[in-house]
């Protein structure tokens, strides 16, 4: 007899599943599908809970992260989750030139088709979101030869890797935990970029090297808010800074906070509700 599992269908405002993902892994649970509208949680462990998990999103509310959220619970038959995850992951073309594949999947690129291969850990981080799109999308148009690029919260490292493959000299990528290091490194390994992009997991803080050609940040409101003078100051003059992770709702406060630093909105993107900005230094 197969046996039972639970699923929790999570929704919040603004659905942030890179945030909601980060806390909810710190239960014991089995895995995390990235949905259109929600994320799915799965775990065999019965002391898994809606409270605890409610307890968890209370406090990103408390913080601010989230405004509001919705718990669903429903028990269901077991499966192969990694085997069903596997299906979903499909060969991704970002543009018309970057295609984004999973380890388990064979592709025979065209040609002139830059290729990143990921072994995603999650569900996040493997070009699906529209504002890593929207970033890719960026980093196509505005990365030159030999840049010295920064990735801000780089997670599965896939905007570094990117970044390297579109000619980056020099791409220092930073998280602030250790999944996203191991993963990270992972990834940088399977592309071959080791000599150019060097990931560590630290804080902007942290961060001794300044004039850099380019920024990225795919992060959300509150914290592109709290390091735009940080950011600012490790970008060189004329340099280019690439926002995304916000809401369209989002986009005066990020406008107002950077143009106060004497940057310029040279470029803009959206994706359904998702939009990401160019701001030139």
């Amino acid at each position: 007899m197969k046996k039972l599992y639970k699923e929790f269908l999570i929704t919040s405002e603004p659905l942030n599943a890179e945030i909601l993902s980060a806390v909810l892994w710190e239960l014991n649970i089995d895995g995390i599908s990235e949905e259109i509208n929600c994320i799915k949680v799965f775990t065999h462990d019965n002391n898994i809970t809606e409270e605890s998990i409610k307890n968890l999103l209370d406090e990103l509310k408390k913080n601010n992260l989230i405004h509001n959220y919705e718990i669903q619970e429903n028990i269901l038959y077991e499966k192969n989750w990694n085997e069903e995850w596997e299906k979903s992951r499909e060969v991704l073309h970002v543009t018309d030139r970057i295609v984004i594949k999973p380890t388990f999947k064979e592709y025979s690129p065209e040609e002139n088709e830059l290729i990143i291969t990921l072994d995603p850990k999650m569900s996040f981080g493997t070009g699906d979101h529209p504002t890593t799109k929207i970033c890719i999308n960026f980093l196509e148009n505005y990365i030159k030869q030999d840049s010295k690029v920064l990735d801000v919260g780089s997670g599965t490292a896939i905007l570094s890797i990117v970044a390297a493959k579109l000619g980056a000299s020099k791409v220092i990528a930073f998280d602030i935990d250790e999944w996203s290091l191991l993963n990270g490194a992972e990834n940088i390994r399977l592309n071959k970029v080791e000599n150019i992009v060097d990931i560590r997991m630290c804080e902007l803080k942290d961060i001794g090297e300044s004039e850099f050609d380019l920024i990225v940040a795919n992060i959300q409101r509150n914290v592109l808010t709290e390091l735009a003078d940080e950011l600012n100051n490790k970008l060189k003059s004329d340099g280019i800074i690439i926002l995304s992770g916000l809401l369209e709702s989002d986009r005066q406060v990020i406008n107002e906070k950077y143009s106060s630093l004497g940057m310029k909105e040279i470029d803009f993107l959206q994706i359904d509700e998702w939009i990401g900005a160019v701001f030139r230094k």
